[in-house]
Protein backbone atom coordinates (compact mmCIF):
# COMPACT_ATOMS: atom_id res chain seq x y z
CA UNK A 1 0.00 0.00 0.00
CA UNK A 2 2.57 2.40 0.58
CA UNK A 3 3.96 2.59 -2.76
CA UNK A 4 0.49 2.74 -4.18
CA UNK A 5 -0.18 5.78 -1.78
CA UNK A 6 3.21 7.03 -3.16
CA UNK A 7 2.07 6.92 -6.20
CA UNK A 8 -1.10 8.83 -6.49
CA UNK A 9 0.77 11.65 -4.19
CA UNK A 10 2.99 12.35 -6.88
CA UNK A 11 0.82 12.15 -9.96
CA UNK A 12 -1.61 14.45 -7.74
CA UNK A 13 1.50 16.83 -7.67
CA UNK A 14 2.04 16.53 -11.31
CA UNK A 15 -1.46 17.14 -12.32
CA UNK A 16 -1.61 20.64 -9.73
CA UNK A 17 1.95 21.51 -11.41
CA UNK A 18 0.28 21.31 -14.88
CA UNK A 19 -2.87 22.78 -13.75
CA UNK A 20 -0.92 26.04 -12.76
CA UNK A 21 1.23 25.61 -15.79
CA UNK A 22 -1.70 25.61 -17.69
CA UNK A 23 -2.80 28.54 -15.53
CA UNK A 24 -0.11 30.67 -16.02
CA UNK A 25 0.02 30.01 -19.66
CA UNK A 26 -3.67 31.28 -19.90
CA UNK A 27 -2.85 34.77 -18.16
CA UNK A 28 0.07 35.24 -19.95
CA UNK A 29 -1.77 34.90 -23.21
CA UNK A 30 -4.68 36.93 -21.54
CA UNK A 31 -2.18 40.01 -20.91
CA UNK A 32 -0.95 39.53 -24.35
CA UNK A 33 -3.98 39.64 -26.06
CA UNK A 34 -4.69 42.69 -23.67
CA UNK A 35 -1.49 44.38 -24.40
CA UNK A 36 -1.44 43.68 -27.93
CA UNK A 37 -4.11 46.48 -29.06
CA UNK A 38 -2.18 49.20 -26.62
CA UNK A 39 1.32 47.97 -29.34
CA UNK A 40 -0.77 48.30 -32.23
CA UNK A 41 -1.82 51.71 -30.79
CA UNK A 42 1.01 53.24 -30.36
CA UNK A 43 2.23 51.75 -33.32
CA UNK A 44 -0.17 53.12 -35.22
CA UNK A 45 0.02 56.50 -33.48
CA UNK A 46 3.60 56.79 -33.88
CA UNK A 47 3.19 55.93 -37.91
CA UNK A 48 0.55 58.88 -37.95
CA UNK A 49 2.75 61.56 -36.22
CA UNK A 50 5.53 60.66 -38.11
CA UNK A 51 3.40 61.23 -41.54
CA UNK A 52 2.03 64.42 -40.29
CA UNK A 53 5.32 65.64 -39.48
CA UNK A 54 6.54 64.99 -42.67
CA UNK A 55 3.49 66.69 -44.16
CA UNK A 56 4.40 69.69 -42.32
CA UNK A 57 8.13 69.49 -43.06
CA UNK A 58 6.97 69.62 -47.01
CA UNK A 59 4.52 72.20 -46.55
CA UNK A 60 7.38 74.24 -44.52
CA UNK A 61 9.82 73.69 -47.84
CA UNK A 62 11.97 72.54 -45.26
CA UNK A 63 14.85 69.81 -45.47
CA UNK A 64 14.16 65.89 -44.73
CA UNK A 65 16.74 66.01 -42.13
CA UNK A 66 14.82 68.86 -39.78
CA UNK A 67 12.33 65.69 -39.04
CA UNK A 68 15.26 64.37 -36.51
CA UNK A 69 15.51 68.30 -35.23
CA UNK A 70 11.58 68.01 -34.67
CA UNK A 71 11.63 64.53 -32.42
CA UNK A 72 14.42 65.94 -30.47
CA UNK A 73 12.34 68.87 -29.91
CA UNK A 74 9.41 66.85 -29.15
CA UNK A 75 11.20 64.50 -26.53
CA UNK A 76 12.94 67.43 -25.10
CA UNK A 77 9.30 69.40 -24.20
CA UNK A 78 7.88 66.52 -22.36
CA UNK A 79 10.50 65.69 -20.35
CA UNK A 80 10.08 69.58 -19.40
CA UNK A 81 6.18 68.85 -18.32
CA UNK A 82 7.57 65.44 -16.64
CA UNK A 83 5.43 63.30 -18.82
CA UNK A 84 7.83 60.51 -19.10
CA UNK A 85 6.03 58.09 -20.72
CA UNK A 86 4.87 60.57 -23.62
CA UNK A 87 8.45 61.49 -23.63
CA UNK A 88 8.80 57.56 -24.21
CA UNK A 89 6.25 57.83 -27.29
CA UNK A 90 8.00 60.40 -28.73
CA UNK A 91 11.02 58.37 -29.07
CA UNK A 92 8.97 55.83 -30.84
CA UNK A 93 8.46 58.07 -34.44
CA UNK A 94 10.94 57.82 -36.97
CA UNK A 95 11.65 60.79 -38.61
CA UNK A 96 14.96 59.86 -40.30
CA UNK A 97 16.07 61.31 -43.63
CA UNK A 98 15.00 58.04 -45.75
CA UNK A 99 11.86 57.75 -43.52
CA UNK A 100 10.65 61.43 -44.68
CA UNK A 101 11.45 60.50 -48.09
CA UNK A 102 9.16 57.55 -47.86
CA UNK A 103 6.56 59.57 -46.45
CA UNK A 104 6.53 62.02 -48.21
CA UNK A 105 6.00 59.93 -51.68
CA UNK A 106 3.27 58.32 -49.88
CA UNK A 107 1.43 61.38 -49.64
CA UNK A 108 2.40 62.43 -53.01
CA UNK A 109 0.56 59.15 -54.02
CA UNK A 110 -2.21 59.80 -52.09
CA UNK A 111 -2.56 63.41 -53.75
CA UNK A 112 -2.67 62.03 -57.07
CA UNK A 113 -4.88 59.66 -56.61
CA UNK A 114 -7.46 62.23 -55.54
CA UNK A 115 -6.10 64.61 -58.36
CA UNK A 116 -7.56 61.93 -60.75
CA UNK A 117 -10.46 62.01 -59.21
CA UNK A 118 -10.79 65.43 -59.61
CA UNK A 119 -9.96 65.20 -62.96
CA UNK A 120 -12.21 62.35 -63.80
CA UNK A 121 -15.21 64.20 -62.35
CA UNK A 122 -14.91 67.35 -63.74
CA UNK A 123 -16.82 68.76 -67.22
CA UNK A 124 -14.31 70.89 -67.94
CA UNK A 125 -10.54 71.76 -67.41
CA UNK A 126 -8.04 74.48 -68.93
CA UNK A 127 -4.19 74.75 -68.55
CA UNK A 128 -1.59 77.37 -67.49
CA UNK A 129 1.80 76.59 -68.76
CA UNK A 130 4.97 78.37 -67.68
CA UNK A 131 8.72 77.74 -67.81
CA UNK A 132 11.52 78.90 -65.82
CA UNK A 133 14.76 77.96 -65.02
CA UNK A 134 15.92 76.39 -61.26
CA UNK A 135 19.35 76.93 -59.13
CA UNK A 136 20.89 74.51 -61.64
CA UNK A 137 20.02 76.15 -65.07
CA UNK A 138 17.71 73.29 -65.57
CA UNK A 139 14.52 74.54 -67.55
CA UNK A 140 11.54 72.96 -65.36
CA UNK A 141 7.59 73.27 -67.10
CA UNK A 142 5.05 73.73 -64.86
CA UNK A 143 1.55 72.09 -65.70
CA UNK A 144 -1.44 73.44 -63.68
CA UNK A 145 -4.75 72.27 -64.34
CA UNK A 146 -7.85 74.61 -63.48
CA UNK A 147 -11.05 71.87 -63.30
CA UNK A 148 -14.57 72.40 -62.67
CA UNK A 149 -17.31 70.08 -62.06
CA UNK A 150 -21.13 69.97 -62.57
CA UNK A 151 -21.83 72.14 -59.63
CA UNK A 152 -19.44 74.70 -59.99
CA UNK A 153 -16.99 73.64 -57.67
CA UNK A 154 -13.25 74.67 -59.02
CA UNK A 155 -9.96 73.26 -58.35
CA UNK A 156 -6.26 74.42 -59.43
CA UNK A 157 -3.79 72.05 -58.95
CA UNK A 158 -0.42 71.24 -60.01
CA UNK A 159 -0.38 68.42 -62.44
CA UNK A 160 3.25 67.85 -63.16
CA UNK A 161 6.71 69.90 -62.94
CA UNK A 162 8.74 68.76 -65.85
CA UNK A 163 12.32 68.85 -65.74
CA UNK A 164 13.84 69.79 -69.88
CA UNK A 165 16.74 68.73 -69.40
CA UNK A 166 18.23 69.41 -73.23
CA UNK A 167 16.07 71.93 -75.77
CA UNK A 168 12.79 73.53 -74.65
CA UNK A 169 11.33 73.83 -78.40
CA UNK A 170 7.98 73.84 -78.77
CA UNK A 171 7.87 70.01 -79.91
CA UNK A 172 9.56 69.15 -76.14
CA UNK A 173 6.98 71.61 -74.47
CA UNK A 174 3.81 69.82 -76.19
CA UNK A 175 5.38 66.23 -75.87
CA UNK A 176 5.46 66.48 -71.92
CA UNK A 177 2.06 68.31 -71.98
CA UNK A 178 0.50 65.45 -73.79
CA UNK A 179 2.02 62.66 -71.75
CA UNK A 180 0.91 64.66 -68.65
CA UNK A 181 -2.71 64.74 -69.62
CA UNK A 182 -3.21 61.20 -70.81
CA UNK A 183 -2.66 60.11 -67.63
CA UNK A 184 -5.64 62.37 -66.41
CA UNK A 185 -7.77 61.43 -69.27
CA UNK A 186 -6.48 63.53 -72.42
CA UNK A 187 -7.32 66.50 -74.10
CA UNK A 188 -11.12 65.68 -74.42
CA UNK A 189 -12.28 68.33 -71.58
CA UNK A 190 -10.25 71.01 -72.24
CA UNK A 191 -11.69 74.42 -72.81
CA UNK A 192 -8.02 76.54 -72.97
CA UNK A 193 -4.97 77.27 -72.70
CA UNK A 194 -2.63 80.12 -71.43
CA UNK A 195 0.73 80.50 -71.90
CA UNK A 196 3.48 82.67 -71.08
CA UNK A 197 3.84 83.84 -74.47
CA UNK A 198 7.23 82.61 -75.08
CA UNK A 199 7.56 81.55 -78.88
CA UNK A 200 7.69 78.28 -78.18
CA UNK A 201 4.67 78.54 -77.09
CA UNK A 202 2.27 80.35 -79.25
CA UNK A 203 4.12 79.88 -82.36
CA UNK A 204 1.58 78.93 -84.99
CA UNK A 205 3.67 76.39 -86.86
CA UNK A 206 6.40 74.67 -84.42
CA UNK A 207 5.56 75.81 -81.06
CA UNK A 208 3.02 74.39 -78.73
CA UNK A 209 -0.19 76.17 -79.61
CA UNK A 210 0.54 75.13 -83.54
CA UNK A 211 1.51 71.50 -82.35
CA UNK A 212 -1.52 71.25 -80.23
CA UNK A 213 -3.90 72.52 -82.75
CA UNK A 214 -2.41 70.22 -85.53
CA UNK A 215 -2.71 67.41 -83.33
CA UNK A 216 -6.94 68.04 -83.49
CA UNK A 217 -7.56 69.88 -80.32
CA UNK A 218 -9.71 73.14 -80.99
CA UNK A 219 -9.61 75.26 -78.27
CA UNK A 220 -8.37 79.15 -77.46
CA UNK A 221 -4.94 79.01 -76.47
CA UNK A 222 -4.00 82.61 -74.63
CA UNK A 223 -0.90 84.29 -73.94
CA UNK A 224 -0.99 85.89 -70.19
CA UNK A 225 -2.84 88.72 -69.72
CA UNK A 226 -0.27 89.49 -66.90
CA UNK A 227 2.27 89.42 -69.14
CA UNK A 228 0.27 91.33 -72.15
CA UNK A 229 -0.10 94.19 -69.51
CA UNK A 230 3.25 94.57 -68.57
CA UNK A 231 4.92 94.53 -72.10
CA UNK A 232 2.15 97.34 -72.84
CA UNK A 233 3.54 99.25 -69.40
CA UNK A 234 7.19 99.00 -70.75
CA UNK A 235 5.93 100.46 -74.42
CA UNK A 236 6.29 103.97 -72.47
CA UNK A 237 9.36 106.03 -73.83
CA UNK A 238 10.70 108.58 -71.12
CA UNK A 239 13.92 107.41 -71.17
CA UNK A 240 15.09 110.94 -69.92
CA UNK A 241 13.51 110.81 -66.96
CA UNK A 242 14.17 107.49 -66.09
CA UNK A 243 17.50 108.27 -66.67
CA UNK A 244 17.77 111.14 -64.56
CA UNK A 245 16.31 109.34 -61.41
CA UNK A 246 18.45 106.51 -62.07
CA UNK A 247 21.70 108.58 -61.94
CA UNK A 248 20.75 111.12 -58.77
CA UNK A 249 19.46 107.22 -56.93
CA UNK A 250 22.95 106.01 -57.80
CA UNK A 251 24.29 109.12 -56.09
CA UNK A 252 23.12 108.86 -53.35
CA UNK A 253 22.65 104.94 -52.53
CA UNK A 254 24.27 103.54 -55.15
CA UNK A 255 28.11 101.23 -55.16
CA UNK A 256 29.71 101.96 -52.31
CA UNK A 257 28.28 104.99 -51.15
CA UNK A 258 27.03 104.12 -47.95
CA UNK A 259 27.80 107.20 -46.07
CA UNK A 260 25.89 109.15 -48.88
CA UNK A 261 22.51 107.26 -47.59
CA UNK A 262 23.14 107.33 -44.15
CA UNK A 263 23.20 111.24 -44.56
CA UNK A 264 20.50 111.07 -46.82
CA UNK A 265 18.11 108.76 -44.76
CA UNK A 266 19.04 111.04 -41.83
CA UNK A 267 18.77 114.23 -43.31
CA UNK A 268 15.16 113.17 -44.43
CA UNK A 269 14.11 112.37 -40.78
CA UNK A 270 15.27 115.46 -39.71
CA UNK A 271 12.88 117.50 -42.07
CA UNK A 272 10.18 114.70 -41.38
CA UNK A 273 10.03 113.91 -45.36
CA UNK A 274 7.07 111.79 -46.67
CA UNK A 275 9.76 109.02 -47.14
CA UNK A 276 12.78 107.96 -45.80
CA UNK A 277 14.20 106.99 -48.37
CA UNK A 278 14.36 106.54 -52.17
CA UNK A 279 13.82 102.97 -53.90
CA UNK A 280 15.97 101.21 -55.99
CA UNK A 281 14.72 100.12 -59.47
CA UNK A 282 15.33 96.62 -61.29
CA UNK A 283 14.41 95.79 -64.91
CA UNK A 284 13.26 92.38 -64.27
CA UNK A 285 10.49 93.74 -61.43
CA UNK A 286 9.22 96.12 -63.70
CA UNK A 287 6.30 97.34 -61.07
CA UNK A 288 9.41 98.71 -59.14
CA UNK A 289 9.50 101.49 -61.63
CA UNK A 290 5.84 103.30 -60.21
CA UNK A 291 7.01 102.99 -56.84
CA UNK A 292 10.46 104.09 -57.39
CA UNK A 293 9.18 106.92 -59.17
CA UNK A 294 6.38 107.71 -56.62
CA UNK A 295 8.71 107.91 -53.79
CA UNK A 296 11.68 110.00 -56.16
CA UNK A 297 8.65 112.92 -56.79
CA UNK A 298 7.20 113.01 -53.22
CA UNK A 299 10.52 114.13 -52.48
CA UNK A 300 11.53 116.51 -55.02
CA UNK A 301 12.10 119.46 -52.22
CA UNK A 302 14.73 117.16 -50.55
CA UNK A 303 16.64 115.72 -53.05
CA UNK A 304 18.27 119.19 -55.09
CA UNK A 305 18.80 120.28 -51.43
CA UNK A 306 20.75 117.20 -50.20
CA UNK A 307 22.56 117.21 -53.57
CA UNK A 308 23.89 120.67 -53.15
CA UNK A 309 24.92 120.35 -49.52
CA UNK A 310 25.93 116.76 -48.86
CA UNK A 311 27.31 115.62 -52.40
CA UNK A 312 30.81 116.07 -53.17
CA UNK A 313 30.73 116.14 -57.09
CA UNK A 314 29.29 118.65 -59.48
CA UNK A 315 25.31 117.82 -59.35
CA UNK A 316 24.21 121.37 -60.81
CA UNK A 317 22.82 119.50 -64.17
CA UNK A 318 20.89 117.72 -62.04
CA UNK A 319 19.39 119.83 -59.37
CA UNK A 320 18.52 122.40 -62.69
CA UNK A 321 16.41 119.15 -64.31
CA UNK A 322 14.97 118.94 -60.99
CA UNK A 323 13.64 122.17 -60.92
CA UNK A 324 12.56 122.68 -64.97
CA UNK A 325 8.70 122.93 -65.15
CA UNK A 326 8.78 120.55 -67.94
CA UNK A 327 10.70 118.01 -67.06
CA UNK A 328 8.95 117.92 -63.73
CA UNK A 329 5.28 117.60 -65.76
CA UNK A 330 6.96 114.62 -67.69
CA UNK A 331 7.99 113.15 -64.25
CA UNK A 332 4.65 113.10 -62.62
CA UNK A 333 2.73 112.22 -65.85
CA UNK A 334 5.05 109.42 -66.07
CA UNK A 335 4.84 108.66 -62.17
CA UNK A 336 0.51 108.85 -62.42
CA UNK A 337 0.37 106.47 -65.49
CA UNK A 338 2.85 104.41 -64.11
CA UNK A 339 1.34 103.94 -60.78
CA UNK A 340 -2.06 103.21 -62.38
CA UNK A 341 -0.68 100.25 -64.82
CA UNK A 342 0.75 99.14 -61.07
CA UNK A 343 -3.27 99.03 -60.13
CA UNK A 344 -4.28 96.58 -62.59
CA UNK A 345 -0.82 94.61 -62.45
CA UNK A 346 -2.26 93.61 -58.76
CA UNK A 347 -6.11 93.57 -59.83
CA UNK A 348 -4.96 90.74 -62.49
CA UNK A 349 -2.89 88.95 -59.95
CA UNK A 350 -4.20 86.25 -57.41
CA UNK A 351 -5.92 82.91 -57.78
CA UNK A 352 -9.11 82.02 -58.60
CA UNK A 353 -9.91 84.94 -60.77
CA UNK A 354 -12.04 83.99 -64.00
CA UNK A 355 -11.16 85.34 -67.53
CA UNK A 356 -14.44 87.69 -66.90
CA UNK A 357 -12.69 88.70 -63.95
CA UNK A 358 -9.52 89.65 -65.31
CA UNK A 359 -11.03 91.00 -68.48
CA UNK A 360 -13.46 92.96 -67.05
CA UNK A 361 -9.90 94.96 -65.19
CA UNK A 362 -8.34 95.70 -68.26
CA UNK A 363 -11.48 97.10 -70.10
CA UNK A 364 -11.65 99.25 -66.54
CA UNK A 365 -8.23 100.72 -67.65
CA UNK A 366 -9.01 101.28 -71.11
CA UNK A 367 -12.18 103.67 -69.95
CA UNK A 368 -9.64 105.30 -67.75
CA UNK A 369 -7.27 105.87 -71.05
CA UNK A 370 -9.78 107.62 -72.95
CA UNK A 371 -10.85 109.59 -70.25
CA UNK A 372 -7.00 110.78 -69.86
CA UNK A 373 -7.12 111.28 -73.28
CA UNK A 374 -10.25 113.68 -73.49
CA UNK A 375 -8.27 115.54 -70.32
CA UNK A 376 -5.23 116.36 -71.99
CA UNK A 377 -7.49 117.37 -75.11
CA UNK A 378 -9.20 119.81 -73.70
CA UNK A 379 -8.22 121.29 -70.65
CA UNK A 380 -4.21 120.66 -70.75
CA UNK A 381 -2.99 119.86 -74.01
CA UNK A 382 0.58 118.49 -74.07
CA UNK A 383 1.15 116.81 -77.26
CA UNK A 384 3.93 114.78 -75.79
CA UNK A 385 1.44 113.06 -73.68
CA UNK A 386 -1.43 112.89 -75.61
CA UNK A 387 0.57 110.91 -77.74
CA UNK A 388 1.83 108.41 -74.88
CA UNK A 389 -1.75 107.87 -74.12
CA UNK A 390 -2.40 106.85 -77.85
CA UNK A 391 0.53 104.53 -77.79
CA UNK A 392 -0.33 102.49 -74.90
CA UNK A 393 -4.06 102.40 -76.03
CA UNK A 394 -2.88 101.24 -79.49
CA UNK A 395 -0.89 98.76 -77.59
CA UNK A 396 -3.49 97.04 -75.45
CA UNK A 397 -5.68 97.25 -78.55
CA UNK A 398 -3.04 94.67 -80.18
CA UNK A 399 -1.69 92.77 -77.31
CA UNK A 400 -5.42 91.81 -76.29
CA UNK A 401 -6.52 90.90 -79.55
CA UNK A 402 -7.09 86.84 -78.24
CA UNK A 403 -9.36 88.26 -75.27
CA UNK A 404 -11.32 90.46 -78.02
CA UNK A 405 -12.05 87.61 -79.82
CA UNK A 406 -13.92 86.02 -76.64
CA UNK A 407 -15.65 89.02 -76.35
CA UNK A 408 -19.19 87.77 -77.17
CA UNK A 409 -18.71 84.42 -74.93
CA UNK A 410 -17.11 86.96 -72.00
CA UNK A 411 -19.73 89.22 -72.42
CA UNK A 412 -22.63 86.23 -72.05
CA UNK A 413 -21.09 84.81 -69.17
CA UNK A 414 -20.68 88.07 -67.20
CA UNK A 415 -24.35 89.63 -67.61
CA UNK A 416 -26.56 86.93 -69.21
CA UNK A 417 -29.91 88.81 -68.76
CA UNK A 418 -28.24 91.81 -70.55
CA UNK A 419 -26.95 89.91 -73.39
CA UNK A 420 -28.22 90.06 -77.09
CA UNK A 421 -29.80 87.18 -78.36
CA UNK A 422 -29.23 87.30 -81.51
CA UNK A 423 -25.13 88.02 -80.77
CA UNK A 424 -25.24 84.51 -79.40
CA UNK A 425 -24.81 81.19 -81.05
CA UNK A 426 -28.40 79.90 -82.03
CA UNK A 427 -28.06 76.40 -79.80
CA UNK A 428 -27.99 78.88 -77.00
CA UNK A 429 -30.78 81.57 -77.78
CA UNK A 430 -33.62 79.63 -77.12
CA UNK A 431 -32.76 78.83 -73.41
CA UNK A 432 -31.66 82.39 -73.02
CA UNK A 433 -34.82 83.73 -74.26
CA UNK A 434 -36.07 81.70 -71.27
CA UNK A 435 -33.69 82.80 -68.95
CA UNK A 436 -34.63 86.32 -69.62
CA UNK A 437 -38.04 86.00 -69.16
CA UNK A 438 -38.27 84.07 -66.26
CA UNK A 439 -38.60 87.00 -63.35
CA UNK A 440 -37.29 84.72 -60.53
CA UNK A 441 -33.73 85.01 -62.60
CA UNK A 442 -34.76 88.60 -63.15
CA UNK A 443 -34.82 88.98 -59.08
CA UNK A 444 -31.09 87.55 -58.77
CA UNK A 445 -29.08 89.93 -61.22
CA UNK A 446 -26.92 91.31 -58.85
CA UNK A 447 -25.86 88.01 -58.81
CA UNK A 448 -22.86 87.60 -60.99
CA UNK A 449 -20.35 85.14 -62.41
CA UNK A 450 -20.75 81.64 -61.07
CA UNK A 451 -22.64 82.52 -58.57
CA UNK A 452 -25.29 83.62 -60.84
CA UNK A 453 -24.70 80.50 -63.01
CA UNK A 454 -25.15 78.08 -60.11
CA UNK A 455 -28.90 78.78 -60.02
CA UNK A 456 -29.70 77.48 -62.94
CA UNK A 457 -31.32 74.19 -63.17
CA UNK A 458 -29.73 71.58 -65.64
CA UNK A 459 -33.02 70.34 -66.43
CA UNK A 460 -34.33 73.31 -67.55
CA UNK A 461 -30.85 75.32 -68.95
CA UNK A 462 -28.64 72.11 -69.90
CA UNK A 463 -26.97 73.97 -72.59
CA UNK A 464 -26.28 77.39 -71.04
CA UNK A 465 -24.97 75.61 -67.59
CA UNK A 466 -22.64 73.65 -69.86
CA UNK A 467 -21.50 76.83 -71.67
CA UNK A 468 -20.95 78.60 -68.19
CA UNK A 469 -18.82 75.37 -67.08
CA UNK A 470 -16.57 76.31 -70.17
CA UNK A 471 -15.90 79.70 -69.46
CA UNK A 472 -15.77 79.39 -65.64
CA UNK A 473 -13.02 76.69 -66.06
CA UNK A 474 -10.80 79.03 -68.16
CA UNK A 475 -7.32 80.13 -66.82
CA UNK A 476 -7.42 83.66 -67.64
CA UNK A 477 -3.36 83.85 -66.53
CA UNK A 478 -0.33 81.87 -65.58
CA UNK A 479 -0.29 83.88 -62.13
CA UNK A 480 -0.55 80.58 -60.29
CA UNK A 481 2.61 79.39 -62.27
CA UNK A 482 4.91 82.17 -61.14
CA UNK A 483 3.41 82.70 -57.75
CA UNK A 484 4.72 78.90 -57.54
CA UNK A 485 8.16 79.50 -59.76
CA UNK A 486 9.02 81.48 -55.98
CA UNK A 487 8.38 78.52 -54.12
CA UNK A 488 9.81 76.03 -56.35
CA UNK A 489 13.29 78.45 -55.93
CA UNK A 490 12.80 78.08 -52.15
CA UNK A 491 12.36 74.12 -52.37
CA UNK A 492 15.78 74.03 -54.50
CA UNK A 493 17.78 76.51 -53.36
CA UNK A 494 21.49 76.76 -53.59
CA UNK A 495 22.09 74.37 -50.42
CA UNK A 496 19.36 72.09 -51.77
CA UNK A 497 20.56 72.01 -55.11
CA UNK A 498 20.84 67.92 -55.51
CA UNK A 499 17.50 67.46 -55.01
CA UNK A 500 16.42 65.15 -58.30
CA UNK A 501 13.24 66.12 -60.40
CA UNK A 502 11.03 63.54 -59.00
CA UNK A 503 11.63 64.79 -55.16
CA UNK A 504 11.35 68.21 -56.29
CA UNK A 505 8.15 67.99 -58.21
CA UNK A 506 6.56 65.90 -55.12
CA UNK A 507 7.55 68.43 -52.74
CA UNK A 508 6.06 71.06 -54.57
CA UNK A 509 2.53 69.19 -55.39
CA UNK A 510 2.23 68.37 -51.63
CA UNK A 511 3.24 72.11 -51.18
CA UNK A 512 0.71 74.05 -53.76
CA UNK A 513 -2.27 71.42 -52.97
CA UNK A 514 -5.50 72.24 -51.98
CA UNK A 515 -6.75 68.81 -51.76
CA UNK A 516 -7.66 67.96 -48.44
CA UNK A 517 -4.71 64.86 -47.40
CA UNK A 518 -6.26 62.65 -44.99
CA UNK A 519 -3.45 60.84 -42.81
CA UNK A 520 -5.72 58.32 -41.16
CA UNK A 521 -6.64 56.67 -44.72
CA UNK A 522 -2.72 56.53 -45.80
CA UNK A 523 -1.77 54.87 -42.67
CA UNK A 524 -4.77 52.43 -42.93
CA UNK A 525 -3.13 51.04 -45.95
CA UNK A 526 0.29 50.36 -44.11
CA UNK A 527 0.17 46.35 -43.59
CA UNK A 528 2.61 46.37 -40.34
CA UNK A 529 3.31 50.02 -39.12
CA UNK A 530 7.11 50.35 -37.35
CA UNK A 531 8.08 52.27 -34.68
CA UNK A 532 11.70 53.97 -33.92
CA UNK A 533 13.81 51.65 -31.53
Amino acid sequence: LCPESQFEKISLSRRTVTRRVELIDEDIENERKRLSPLTTTIQESSLKVSYAVSLELAKAKKPYSDGKIVKRCAVEMAKAFGDDNMAKNFETISLSRRTVTRRIFDIQNHVEVKLKEVMHDCKYFSLALDESMDVMDVSQLLIYARAIDSSFEVHEELLKLVALHDTTKGRDIFNAVQSVVSEYGGFDKLSAVVTDGAPSMQGKHTGFAGLLQQSGVDCPILHCIIHQEALCAKSMNFSHVMDLVTKVTNLIRGGNRSLNHKTFVAFLDEVSAVYGDLQMHTEVRWMSRGKRLERFFALLAEIPVFLEDSIRCDTSAYCSKLRDTEFLFDMAFLADITSHLNHLNMQLQGRSQTVSDLYAHVNAFQSKLTLFKEDFSSDRPNLAHLLQIEKLQQQFKNRFQDFYAMKPRIMLFTDPLSAAVSAQPPELQLQLCELQSDPFFQAKRQERGISFWRLLPESRFPLLRDFALSMAGIFGSTYICESNFSTMKHIKSKERNRLTDETLFHLMQIGCTNIDIDIQSIVRQQERPQISH
